[in-house]
C-alpha cells in the first residue's frame, strides 16, 4: 500500500466510526426520552386504573389470547366486551370539573368546643359548563365528600362545612381535591386543587389575675407599677412628706414652685416564671385529667405572657433525647397564641424523663427563676412532687396544682411545698387568691 492510499483509507475508517457514533447516539436519546414518555404514560395509566380496573383489563386480554389462538367466538366475545367496557370508563375520566378550588379556613385557632368551618370555593371564569363531579375534602382522619355541581362560564360554588373540634389539637383540613370515577369503578382520577391547611384547637383557658408572687427586688430588673421612693426607674415629682429621704429632693422645681418636691420612682424587680407541666401518664388517671392540667397550666402561662413576665414553659423530654442533654423541653412563650399552638400538640408520654430529672434539668438551663408552678394529675404523689421542688435552687418559690377533674378543691403546704387540688378550672382561680398569690 502506498503512501496516498493510506491517507484516503484512513480518514475514510474515521469519517465511517463519525458517523456510526452519531448514528448511535441520536438513538440513545431517542429510546430516553422515549423511555421517559413511556414511564410517564404508566404512571398516569397507574394513578387512575383501579384494582378492579387492572382485572378487567388482564381477563380481556386473556380472553382475546385464547379466544383467536384456540378459535372460540364465546371468548372472543367476553375480551371485546370487557375492552369495550374498559374503554368506557375511561371516557368518564374527561374534563376537570372546574377552574379554580380554594379552601379558606376563616379561623385557624379556636378553642376546644367552639365552632369551626371551613370554606370551599369553586369557580368557573372561562370554561364551558360541565356537570357534577364529586369532591373531597381530608379532615382530620375522615374524608368529607360533596357533589361540586355544573358550574356554567362564570359560575361559582360557595360552601361552608364544619370542622369537628371536640378535642384539643391540630386538625389538618385538605387538600381539596376532585374525584372522576366511573360507575362500575375500574378508573379513578383525582386532581389536587389546593394546598393542606391546619386548624388549632387550643385548650380552654380561664382568665386569672395577675400572679404577684416570686418577684425579687432588682435593681437591674423591669421597671413595675408599684412605686417607691428609692430606686433608679424616675416616675415622677410629688410633694415632700416628713420622712422622705433629703437626698432625692429636687432643688430645681422645689425652687420654682416654694415647696419641697422629692423625685418618685417605679420600682423595678426581677421575676422569672417557670411552668412545668408533667407528662408522664402514670400520673394521672384518664385523659380528662390530663386535659384539666393542660388547661391549668395553659392559664398560669397565658396569663404571665399578658402581664409581660418573663415565663418559661417547660414539659419532660424523652428517655432517649437524654444523651443530647434534653431532659426537658421548652415550649414558646413570646406570644399566647403561639404558646396555645404548642400546648395543641402536647400528650402524655410513656417515655417521658421523671419530673424531679426535669425540674433539675431546668434548674440548670433556666437561670432566674423565682417562682415554680408543677402541674400534675391526682395519681402523682407527694414524694415526686418533693423531690422535684428540691432540685430547684434555694429561694425559688415553689408550688404545684394537683388536677382530679369533679374533684373538692384543698390547699395544704406541706416542706415548704404548697400543692393545690382543683377539680374545675375555675377552682385555680380560687386557689391562687386564696393563697395570696393575686393581687
Amino acid at each position: 500500500m502506498s503512501f496516498a492510499q493510506t491517507r484516503t483509507t484512513i480518514p475514510e475508517e474515521a469519517r465511517r466510526e463519525g458517523l456510526l457514533a452519531v448514528v448511535i447516539g441520536r438513538a440513545v436519546v431517542r429510546a430516553a426520552r422515549l423511555a421517559s414518555v413511556v414511564a410517564a404514560w404508566s404512571g398516569a395509566v397507574r394513578s387512575v386504573v383501579t384494582p378492579l380496573g387492572w382485572a378487567v383489563i388482564a381477563g380481556a386480554l386473556v380472553a382475546l389470547g385464547i379466544g383467536y389462538a384456540w378459535g372460540w367466538a364465546e371468548f372472543i366475545a367476553i375480551g371485546w366486551g370487557l375492552a369495550v367496557l374498559a374503554a368506557a370508563a375511561s371516557v368518564w375520566l374527561v374534563g376537570r370539573g372546574a377552574s379554580t378550588i380554594e379552601l379558606v379556613l376563616p379561623t385557624p385557632r379556636v378553642v376546644v368546643g367552639e365552632e369551626a368551618e371551613a370554606r370551599l370555593v369553586a369557580a368557573n371564569p372561562d370554561r364551558r359548563r360541565f356537570g357534577g363531579v364529586q369532591l373531597e375534602i381530608p379532615v382530620g382522619g375522615k374524608v368529607i365528600e360533596r357533589v361540586l355541581p355544573g358550574l356554567p362560564r362564570g359560575g361559582a360554588f360557595d360552601e361552608h362545612f364544619r370542622i369537628p373540634t371536640d378535642r384539643r389539637g391540630v386538625v389538618p383540613v385538605g387538600p381539596a381535591r376532585t374525584v372522576r370515577a366511573d360507575p362500575v369503578g375500574l378508573m379513578r382520577r383525582e386532581i389536587v386543587w389546593s394546598q393542606s391547611v391546619e386548624l388549632h384547637v387550643h385548650p380552654r383557658t380561664i382568665a386569672i389575675a395577675p400572679l404577684s408572687t416570686g418577684f425579687i427586688r432588682d435593681l437591674e430588673g423591669t421597671p413595675t407599677r408599684d412605686l417607691t421612693s428609692s430606686d433608679i426607674a424616675f416616675h415622677a415629682l410629688r410633694e415632700y412628706v416628713p420622712g422622705d429621704d433629703r437626698r432625692f429632693i429636687h432643688w430645681k422645681s422645689s425652687a420654682k414652685t416654694g415647696t419641697f418636691m422629692v423625685r418618685q420612682f417605679e420600682e423595678t424587680r426581677r421575676s422569672r416564671l417557670m411552668v412545668l407541666l408533667d407528662v408522664e401518664p402514670g400520673a394521672y388517671a384518664d385523659d380528662a385529667e390530663f386535659e384539666l392540667a393542660v388547661s391549668a397550666a395553659a392559664s398560669i402561662g397565658a396569663r404571665a405572657i399578658r402581664d409581660a413576665r418573663t415565663v418559661s414553659f417547660v414539659v419532660s423530654g424523652r428517655h432517649g433525647d437524654l444523651r443530647r442533654g434534653s431532659a426537658m423541653r421548652e415550649l414558646p412563650t413570646v406570644s399566647r397564641d403561639r404558646l396555645l399552638d404548642a400546648l395543641c400538640i402536647v400528650e402524655r408520654d410513656d417515655a417521658a424523663v421523671l419530673l424531679p430529672d426535669v425540674a433539675r434539668a431546668a434548674a440548670e438551663g433556666l437561670p432566674g427563676v423565682s417562682l415554680a408552678i408543677l402541674v400534675t394529675g391526682s395519681a402523682r404523689g407527694l414524694a415526686p412532687m418533693r423531690a422535684a421542688a428540691s432540685r430547684l435552687p434555694a429561694g425559688v418559690e415553689t408550688m404545684a396544682v394537683q388536677c382530679a377533674p369533679e374533684g373538692e378543691p384543698t390547699a395544704r403546704t406541706i416542706s415548704g411545698l404548697t400543692v393545690f387540688g382543683i377539680g374545675y378550672l375555675d377552682d385555680l382561680r380560687a386557689m391562687l387568691t386564696r393563697s395570696a398569690s393575686v393581687v
